[in-house]
């Protein structure tokens, strides 16, 4: 079976919860079409249309021992027309390549995208409300490789497969929380 996917870090609820309060707090200028909270994910490799088996089977190896990063949603920023969070703590880039990051045309950028659009006061006025937020940290415990189809509503993103992330040490601390 072939669909669009992307592998990507699904937040939990309530880094989810954090971030979407503080968006709610965000003066809202007209032109911005926002992403709903329950699509809010890390994109870390885009694979557009490509067979499910095939991509399943190259990402199990890759990922397997791989370990759980603690991150954040942390500062915000726009490229394009997107009004993104960035994500800060333990360097997710090893994790990006492992599961596609390295086959992208562009560096990678951890992120979430909030929005999109061209608003008359510019995405940059928007971004500056973010700039200093800082959500709780939260482990992120799997790679998951999403489908993404179109419904009424837009994208609709499924798990096709989830990949889990071994824990940072033997004795399952974390690194301090920094960055």
């Amino acid at each position: 079976m072939t669909a669009r996917l992307f592998t990507a870090l699904v937040p939990p609820e309530g880094a989810v919860d954090s971030l979407a309060a503080r968006v709610s707090e965000l003066p809202g200028p007209p032109g911005l079409r926002w992403v709903p909270h329950r699509q809010w994910h890390v994109t870390l490799g885009f694979f557009g249309s490509d067979d499910v088996a095939t991509r399943r089977a190259w990402l199990e190896p890759r990922l397997q021992g791989m370990v759980a990063p603690r991150i954040r949603f942390a500062g915000a920023g726009t490229f394009r027309s997107v009004l993104w969070c960035g994500v800060a703590g333990d360097d997710i880039s090893g994790l990006a390549d492992a599961a596609g990051a390295v086959n992208q045309p562009r560096a990678f950028h951890p992120h979430v995208t909030l929005a999109r659009g061209r608003p008359p006061g510019g995405l940059d006025r928007v971004a500056e409300y973010l700039r200093t937020y800082r959500g709780p940290s939260w482990s992120a415990t799997e790679v998951v490789l999403l489908r993404s189809d179109r419904d009424e509503r837009g994208a609709v993103y499924t798990p096709v497969a989830r990949y889990p992330l071994s824990e940072s040490s033997a004795s399952g601390e974390w690194p301090s929380e920094q960055g």
